[in-house]
């Protein structure tokens, strides 16, 4: 190999690193292990990590001490295969801004690529302030994910500063795991500048003669809104509000109002709520509709590990019928003829479910679950090609191009594509014709682009690239191109084919 190509930035090198697989993360966090619903988390790109071309010494790069900042990530970079100072180079504010407003929702591709930047362990940009942590943290909640943002902010230190504790004290609020947050504050009481978390938090401790004395302060003061001090007056004295008529519902509570009126037996649905309270409906407490529900607004946006629902689904028999019990039956019946390997049964039960799965857009999660054993099974005519389509949705996308099931125009473009050379096949549509130039041979990524990668700027590179991608997804078929063009310049292969594979198969609007 020539000397000159061992001493390219990180960002060339990255450009060899190919994908091996998508894989859970729970496999790669040991912690989350377990069969709690609380700690799940969505699938994340993996990559292989990069080896040595040669023996020759590299180049050697001298970096201030202070700038070498602690990396904070709950996966190993030797898991994502993205180098600790990923976003070196760009500002925090940047940053933050460009985690805060990416968009993902429509695309579980570029959902796993969000959590495998959000949760893989890297150094924080330029400077020593706490925007980009709390970004971090920030969207983790705002995408459901609370088991995860509490986790990072207790790596980060959560009692370091205000900013920090509250993200965790509302992460904890909605995990159940209040009880650590509240011991924390108890012995720091200056963490939460809120009387009601003091009080809250004394109560949970046992201590209710503190409590009360700091609810009658902030009564006598009027420190608190009324609304806040009926709550916890409540909070406090059931007995004496037994009879009394329900409290009025808040518009916009936060997590500790939440909890508060879970508390006195009068507990908020959280359907019209942000994303992170579908978490506290996977507890117990909840019934079993709310824990289902919760499940699927959850997996939709990839914050929730597929085996988790598919326990939920399985729990028992529906209850009723229509809207979700009707897809809970539909899971279960094919379920049963997958397990009977009657192909009858398969071919009878697999349309419905698929039906019933895009109904609530998580089919996804349910070829991650099913595409091994639906293989498994000879099916024919219609059936045959469902069943392709769904298993081209799957990591397995690869293996299962071939061969087709059903030879028309269209199958040999989407196998094609799966094989990484979607241009060996006419395109006859615009989006064909955007994927394909998304792969064509020799092709840069944009001039914008290339500067950041050439200046190291490799973390910014990747989710101004997934702006793109949005964009091309809603029509703006250029920027797709541009998106798949610069993922593949940066080792991103598989996430450009799921990418690009979820866009020709998935109905969306």
């Amino acid at each position: 190999m020539p000397i000159k190509q061992v001493l390219l930035p990180l960002t060339a090198w990255l450009c060899l690193v190919s994908i091996a697989h998508a894989a859970d993360p729970l496999s790669a966090i040991s912690w989350l292990q377990q069969t709690n619903p609380n700690t799940s988390l969505p699938d994340t790109v993996l990559l292989e990590p990069p080896v040595a071309g040669t023996a020759l010494q590299p180049q050697i790069v001298v970096t201030p001490l202070e700038k070498l900042l602690a990396p904070v990530g709950l996966v190993p970079s030797s898991a994502t295969g993205l180098p600790v100072d990923l976003w070196k180079g760009s500002s925090s504010v940047t940053l933050s801004r460009l985690i805060a407003r990416v968009g993902v929702r429509d695309n579980p591709a570029m959902q796993s690529l969000l959590f495998t930047l959000l949760l893989s362990e890297t150094r924080p940009p330029s400077g020593t302030d706490d925007k980009f942590l709390l970004a971090r943290l920030d969207r983790l909640m705002e995408l459901g994910a609370t088991d995860p943002a509490q986790a990072l902010a207790e790596q980060a230190g959560p009692s370091n500063n205000l900013d920090r504790f509250q993200r965790w004290f509302d992460a904890t609020l909605l995990t159940g795991d209040e009880d650590r947050s509240c011991a924390a504050l108890t012995a720091k009481p200056y963490l939460s500048p809120e009387y009601s978390a003091r009080i809250f938090c004394a109560a949970r401790r046992g201590d209710w003669q503190t409590a009360a004395l700091t609810l009658e302060a902030t009564h006598a003061l009027a420190l608190m809104p009324k609304q806040e001090l009926d709550l916890l007056d409540r909070f406090l004295s059931p007995d004496v509000f037994e009879f009394a008529p329900p409290l009025p519902r808040p518009h916009d509570p936060n997590p500790l109002t939440f909890r508060l009126f879970e508390t006195i037996g009068e507990r908020l649905s959280t359907a019209p709520l942000p994303r992170a309270f579908a978490s506290a409906d996977l507890r117990d407490i909840a019934g079993w509709k709310a824990q289902l529900e919760a499940a699927e607004r959850l997996t939709r946006i990839g914050a929730l590990n597929p085996n988790q629902l598919l326990g939920l689904y399985t729990d028992r028999l529906p209850a009723a019928s229509g809207g979700i019990w009707d897809r809970v039956a539909a899971l279960q019946r094919f379920e049963t003829a997958l397990n009977s390997t009657s192909v009858d049964a398969v071919s009878k039960t697999l349309p419905a479910v698929w039906q019933a799965m895009s109904q609530a857009r998580i089919e996804v999660a349910f070829a991650d679950l099913f595409s091994d054993k639906i293989a498994q099974v000879s099916l024919t005519g219609d059936s045959a090609e469902l069943a392709w389509h769904i298993r081209l949705l799957s990591p397995s996308y690869e293996p299962t191009a071939l061969p087709i099931p059903v030879d028309t125009r269209r199958n040999r473009f989407l196998s094609a594509l799966a094989q990484g050379k979607p241009n060996e096949v006419a395109a006859t549509t615009a989006l064909e014709q955007a994927i394909g130039d998304g792969f064509a041979a020799n092709t840069l990524p944009p001039k914008d682009m290339q500067i950041l990668l050439d200046s190291g700027q490799l973390g910014e590179a990747i989710l101004r690239s997934m702006e793109m991608f949005e964009q091309g997804a809603t029509g703006n078929l250029s920027d797709l191109s541009a998106a798949l063009v610069t993922f593949r310049a940066v080792g991103l292969e598989d996430t450009a084919r799921r990418a690009a594979l979820q866009l020709m198969l998935l109905e969306r609007t």
